[in-house]
């Protein structure tokens, strides 16, 4: 059922990850084997602040089986130019309440060395700088969506197996409906109706710092509007660099908002962008009801500041958009879409 994907990825600027083995349950933070209290304070913690906390845990049909006496720990912040991942691994995750959970929302590495004053330099405590490949991280949690379960874990077991070394299973991260799905970071871009060949594909441009926009929800850093409008910026200027477009101003509010985008070589639009309902309506999850899910339309774009070699878009266009891949047709599996098959941009050209 089409349904763009564009402006549909969860907002968290930072992500907190706690690796927690074994089941999860519907609420995996107070319904896994990690102490429910440490869960609940860990929310508490986090709420209002722009850090999202998740369990993970490493593929496996035996979740189990990869139990340790030490938890890995992941803070992953996600704003263009200031995207990092710092990693440590702990006996107790209660540990974590010490964090300023409001400096690593704001991007301030600094925040991993608790809310009191600390002698700046160096990173705190066993915290270091992660240096790996990108993380993927593949919402599974069956409990909270089967769907998640169904075509998450294969996912992520295909991936493992591929030698993908930074896949883990993750516990929520919405969207279940475009299952399979997930979030790379520290980039903090999250895609849906994938394949392995699609990931593998897009943590090659990421390894270039270039963003694959096929599948692509929108970055995490930004709220929905805003995701939605980088993307169809992204689509307009044929721009990939991960690191090239900003959202600076989000204005008004539901239904409707004005979104500014900043390109670093200086160039700005003004972004349009619509909440509308889905329909017909669907199912949001298996197994759920009926509704009808709000969708991000991109309404109208129009450059409002040249880059600093005088290029410009040419003119001011309207439409109704759906950034992203398209749903396969009825019967065909996802990621087997030819491009002959996808729709035709409408946007205006470059001169």
């Amino acid at each position: 059922m089409s349904e763009p994907l564009a402006g549909t990825a969860a907002t968290a600027p930072t992500w907190l990850l706690v690796e927690q083995p074994g089941p999860w349950g519907t609420e995996a933070l107070t319904a896994s084997r990690l102490d429910p209290a440490v869960g609940r304070a860990l929310e508490r913690a986090a709420e209002g602040t722009g850090v999202r906390v998740a369990l993970i845990r490493r593929p496996g049909r035996h979740a189990d089986l990869h139990a340790g006496s030490r938890h890995r720990v992941f803070v992953a912040h996600t704003r263009p130019g200031r995207s990092w991942i710092r990693t440590t691994a702990l006996a107790d995750p209660g540990e974590l309440l010490g964090l300023d959970f409001a400096a690593l929302g704001a991007g301030d590495a600094g925040g991993l060395s608790g809310a009191a004053d600390d002698a700046p330099g160096g990173l705190p405590g066993e915290w270091e700088e992660y240096t790996g490949d990108p993380l993927v991280l593949v919402c599974t949690n069956g409990k909270r969506d089967r769907c998640c379960a169904l075509l998450g874990r294969p996912l992520a077991a295909e991936l493992t197996a591929a030698g993908v070394e930074g896949t883990w299973e993750i516990t929520h991260i919405g969207g279940h409906r475009f299952s399979p799905t997930l979030v790379v970071l520290p980039h903090g871009y999250a895609y849906g109706r994938v394949t392995a060949q699609d990931v593998k594909d897009t943590l090659a441009a990421l390894r270039e710092n270039r963003v694959a926009t096929e599948g692509c929800r929108g970055r995490s850093a930004w709220e929905r509007p805003g995701q939605a409008a980088e993307l169809a910026v992204r689509e307009l200027t044929s721009e990939d660099g991960a690191d090239a477009l900003t959202v600076v101003r989000t204005e008004s509010a539901a239904p409707a908002w004005s979104v500014t985008v900043a390109h670093t070589d200086g160039r700005v639009w003004r972004v349009s962008v619509a909440q509308t309902a889905a329909a017909p309506p669907r199912q949001q999850s298996c197994g759920s009801p009926l509704g009808s899910p709000a969708r991000m339309d991109v309404v109208g774009i129009r450059a409002v500041r040249p880059a600093r070699d005088g290029r410009t878009v040419t003119a001011a266009r309207r439409w109704a958009t759906g950034c992203g891949r398209p749903p396969p047709p009825h019967g065909q599996p996802p990621g087997v879409l030819g491009r002959a098959q996808r729709p035709a941009l409408r946007y205006p050209s470059l001169p």
